[in-house]
């Protein structure tokens, strides 16, 4: 039988988590629950003896992978595994399971939000509220008839272009490949297009070695001075103090920031605190409750599929 060690909180109830864990037990496997940690000696310690690890956006580095002479399977509830020592699982054969799509709705539905606080002032304009002043100078602005620009057109740019295209924007992506089943409705361009073009930045794209510094003081300076940028996707992917400048020098009007180059909390220099218009919400993108009891049941159907020789939703 195997034991499975469950690294950080799965976002769920107790009742909800004791409920996926009954089939399995109920075969005689075991599971052991651990509090979040990034101590690479206790993360060690507590998995060196399992056969199968579940963790969500934790990091996992590679001398901890490389340390588990037991371990079989990591079973990743998130859909980026970035933070996942993978050249250290590929050596030791251990097979990788993601969540993908667990987070479709969450993500682009919280672009959408992002984008229409920043479009109308809702900060400024809520603090005026309560201090008893006037909208005066803070009039915001529609998304009809914007253009916006999607980079990443996977299953949550999709989505996203999917609910811009419902508000009557125009849509324009970018991606590695060329989507052939995308709607009528989302023209592809290369990425220097997308950025002279939109109104409307978004960026969904994965974290590998060509997105890595990606939008930088170059790529910025090629947008709207009226633009702005909505980063959902990696911290890494955007070069921070570039942004944090750009958005005090007027290069772009605003952004919406949900991911920075660590996970929060945040240091109190990170330059993305400390600059105009820009809207940072804690990588809460992902988190909803629908999102986690999804991302719960694509998870404990992983296992389930590993331990029938059936692995799904395979990165190794």
């Amino acid at each position: 039988m195997s034991k499975i060690v469950i690294m950080e909180s799965l976002g769920i109830s107790a009742q909800e988590l004791a409920a996926r864990k009954a089939p399995f037990e109920a075969q005689g496997h075991t599971f052991v629950d651990y509090e979040k940690t990034t101590d690479r000696t206790a993360l060690i310690e507590e998995a060196k003896d399992a056969d199968a690890m579940i963790l969500a956006n934790m990091p996992m580095p590679g001398e901890v992978i490389a340390a588990c002479d037991k371990l079989k399977f990591i079973d990743v509830a998130f859909t980026g595994v970035d933070h996942v020592g993978l050249d250290a699982a590929r050596e030791k054969g251990i097979a990788v399971s993601n969540a993908s799509g667990y987070s479709n709705e969450a993500v682009a539905e919280l672009v959408l939000g992002m984008v229409l606080s920043l479009s109308r002032n809702m900060t400024a304009v809520e603090q005026r509220c309560r201090d008893g002043k006037t909208k005066d100078g803070l009039v915001g602005g529609e998304l009809k008839g914007k253009t916006v620009g999607i980079v990443g057109l996977g299953k949550i740019g999709s989505r996203s272009a999917e609910l811009f295209h419902a508000f009557g924007c125009k849509v324009l992506a970018h991606s590695r490949t060329v989507h052939t089943d995308a709607p009528e409705y989302v023209q592809q361009v290369s990425l220097e297009e997308l950025l002279a073009q939109a109104d409307i930045v978004v960026l969904h794209c994965p974290l590998n070695e060509s997105t890595r510094g990606m939008i930088n003081a170059e790529k910025l300076a090629l947008m709207k001075p009226t633009a702005m940028l909505i980063n959902v996707a990696r911290g890494p992917v955007v070069v921070a103090k570039d942004l944090a400048d750009a958005l005090n020098n007027g290069v772009i009007a605003a952004a919406g920031i949900d991911v920075f180059d660590k996970e929060p909390p945040l240091d109190a220099d990170e330059p993305l605190l400390h600059c105009k218009n820009c809207l940072v919400t804690p990588h809460v993108a992902f988190a909803t409750r629908e999102s986690m009891t999804l991302r719960a049941e694509i998870v404990f159907d992983n296992l389930a599929a590993w331990m029938d020789g059936k692995q799904k939703n395979v990165i190794l």
